[in-house]
């Protein structure tokens, strides 16, 4: 079963979450005119009612390569993750639609450099995926008292390659 990559748009992104970066208008100019200003660019929910935080890490994943062997996919009931890559480089973003409480058919998205995404709570997301070394994220998600994690690994896995 093979995925064919295809370029992360907003609009093809918006059922799993946002898209977030620099590209298009921008809100205000800040910083004595010196700074663009693109506002508000994803909703974070970090879970407040069950006790959770927002909480800023550094992830540093292996580089990996197209095709890639996709055997896993998780989400995040309790709150939103946001990647924000640390680097210019492009990376993998693969999602599916909830189907039953497992991962429909994945789709695979190649981000430009320079965007990052935010997933919206539930949303069955592959494991962060770096094309280029260091693999560098900020990440903001929810830190709390109760699991976020639910996995689905696929009896099967999917081939995702380049367009």
């Amino acid at each position: 079963m093979k995925i064919v990559v295809q370029p992360l748009t907003a609009p093809a992104f918006a059922p799993f979450g946002d898209v977030i970066d620099a590209i298009g208008a921008y809100d205000k100019l800040i910083n004595q005119g010196l700074c663009e200003r693109h506002h508000d660019l994803a909703k974070l929910d970090f879970g407040v009612e069950s006790g959770g935080r927002a909480g800023v890490s550094v992830f540093k994943a292996q580089a990996l390569s197209l095709p890639y062997e996709l055997e896993l996919m998780e989400r995040h009931p309790d709150g939103t993750q946001c990647f924000m890559p640390m680097t210019e480089h492009p990376f993998l973003v693969v999602v599916a639609p909830d189907i039953g409480a497992t991962p429909g058919q994945p789709i695979a998205f190649l981000t430009a450099p320079g965007q990052g995404i935010n997933f919206h709570c539930g949303t069955w997301h592959g494991v962060l995926t770096p094309l280029h070394a260091p693999g560098l994220f900020a990440v903001i998600d929810r830190i709390g008292p109760t699991a976020n994690l639910e996995e689905h690994w696929f009896e099967t896995p999917y081939t995702i390659i380049p367009d």
